[in-house]
């Protein structure tokens, strides 16, 4: 790569990180009491005449904790569904492959008709559980660990279609619990705490760490093992710890907010058509415009229709479905 088209990438990911910052600005400063970019910022840096009494506790408890979570959810969405488009070979590819989602669903529904009343203090440990618990069985389903993606692929669909009929009986005998499983399912970060925050940002930035080092070498898998083996790279064991670092983003953005749709799909496309870099070298740039992407969707959710709050995951399907399509018909999309 030339020194010219380095520094032109390295000012997209930049320009990245301050968009990112400044839509998390504006979304900690909009709702029902607006709140001054300068009064939040005098407040964050501990400078005097910052905020007091309620106004310091919305921004510091509700509003900041909430813009945290879903930058790391939009962040290991995005990073995730990057690299399982390179490990099946699949553009449209998602996080959600192997049954993650599926098993983490099926881990929600156990906790919503088994809470009686704490259903949040069971929710994220079942539905990570359920996640990590789908694709082992996937693996172990495929006939062996370091498995080719299409059989790898074909169990995880097969996993995740006995995980959803399982949650399907559940429901139908916990008719009560439809109404929250349906909440959870379409997305929500209403219960997002520092607390939360604090044990999502180990595993999310864990996974995006190990998947950003790996990522030149997952140009790799982009070739034929043979061709892979030839440059002194180990296909199967750096398929594994790809799908182990994604799957761990995707299962612990999920018991944190729920199922949010085509963020994995849209982010990744989007940065490749702007940089022209193959995807797995920009990964820091698709975590930075996917965690922008998801707060900025969130923002849409708790104001389009104030003081009601709109499912995160319809907003995520109003951008991604459409564009989804536009990726399903355009032939020529490669990772060239």
């Amino acid at each position: 790569m030339s020194p010219i088209s380095r520094i032109w990438n390295w000012r997209i990911t930049v320009g990245a990180a301050v968009l990112l910052v400044a839509i998390a600005l504006l979304a900690v400063s909009i709702g029902p009491i607006p709140i001054s970019f300068s009064s939040i910022l005098r407040t964050l840096l501990g400078l005097h005449h910052g905020l007091n009494g309620e106004q310091r506790t919305l921004v510091l408890d509700l509003r900041l904790p909430r813009v945290i979570l879903a930058a790391l959810v939009g962040a290991a969405l995005s990073c995730s569904g990057a690299v399982y488009q390179t490990v099946f070979r699949n553009p449209l590819a998602d996080p959600y492959l192997l049954g993650a989602a599926s098993g983490a669903g099926l881990g929600a529904t156990l906790a919503i008709t088994a809470s009686h009343g704490n259903v949040y203090g069971l929710l994220p440990i079942f539905s990570f559980v359920g996640g990590i618990l789908a694709v082992l069985t996937s693996f172990f389903i495929s006939g062996r660990f370091f498995a080719e993606p299409n059989t790898l692929l074909l169990s995880g669909i097969a996993v995740g279609s006995f995980a959803t009929a399982v949650q399907t009986f559940i429901q139908q005998r916990h008719s009560d619990a439809l109404r929250p499983v349906y909440s959870w399912i379409l997305g929500e970060l209403t219960a997002a705490s520092w607390q939360v925050v604090s044990w999502s940002a180990f595993y999310i930035l864990l996974a995006i760490s190990t998947m950003v080092f790996i990522s030149k070498k997952l140009d790799g898998l982009m070739l034929s093992d043979e061709e892979a083996f030839s440059l002194g790279i180990n296909p199967h064991r750096l398929r594994i710890i790809a799908v182990l670092a994604a799957t761990l983003a995707t299962a612990t953005a999920v018991s944190a907010s729920g199922l949010i749709g085509f963020v994995g799909i849209v982010v990744p496309h989007l940065v490749r058509g702007i940089t022209r870099r193959v995807t797995n070298r920009s990964l820091l740039t698709i975590a930075l415009v996917g965690a922008a992407f998801l707060v900025l969707a969130d923002l849409g959710a708790r104001t389009l229709l104030s003081p009601a709050e709109l499912p995160i995951g319809v907003i995520t399907a109003f951008v991604g479905a459409p564009f989804f399509l536009f990726v399903l018909r355009n032939k020529r999309v490669s990772y060239s």
